[in-house]
């Protein structure tokens, strides 16, 4: 049996690969980019407002700072209670043109130790949780070069 691959969340990110990007919104009036996309309003308070477009962001940044994730966190968290808990590193990336930090998980198999402030990274396509029927997809965060 198939599963169907959904996103996380609508519209946070698109593509595959080399084309993959973290997708945010743009104000038209002052340059503010936002992630999560704001669709609504101008969430800069100096600004008046303007036209929020979508804008693919930097697929590479710096880490601004780590953790891992030693707890199953709590609803609305999808896991299994009946397996184990396994830590995961969570990362903070700096995309640097866009003045933003994104918060996402590290890809399997990248530890804190294998993190350093600083380090570049970038956005890949990851797999959150699976069930029966659906892949729930979302961002991870890779060292540059990492090949896991």
């Amino acid at each position: 049996m198939s599963r169907t691959r959904t996103p996380v969340v609508a519209g946070w990110f698109t593509g595959e690969g080399e084309g993959f990007r973290l997708l945010g919104t743009r104000c038209s009036a002052c340059a503010s980019v936002f992630f999560p996309r704001e669709d609504a309003f101008c969430r800069n308070p100096g600004c008046a407002g303007g036209e929020l477009a979508e804008v693919p962001l930097s697929p590479r940044g710096r880490v601004w700072s780590y953790t891992d994730s030693r707890y199953r966190p709590p609803s609305p968290y999808v896991s299994d209670p009946e397996l184990s808990w396994e830590p995961y590193a969570l990362i903070a990336v700096e995309l640097e043109s866009e003045r933003l930090v994104v918060l996402g998980q590290a890809v399997p198999g990248i530890t804190v130790a294998d993190l350093a402030i600083g380090m570049e990274v970038e956005a890949v396509p990851g797999v959150l949780h699976e069930d029966e029927e659906t892949t729930w997809t979302t961002w991870q965060w890779r060292p540059t070069g990492a090949t896991a």
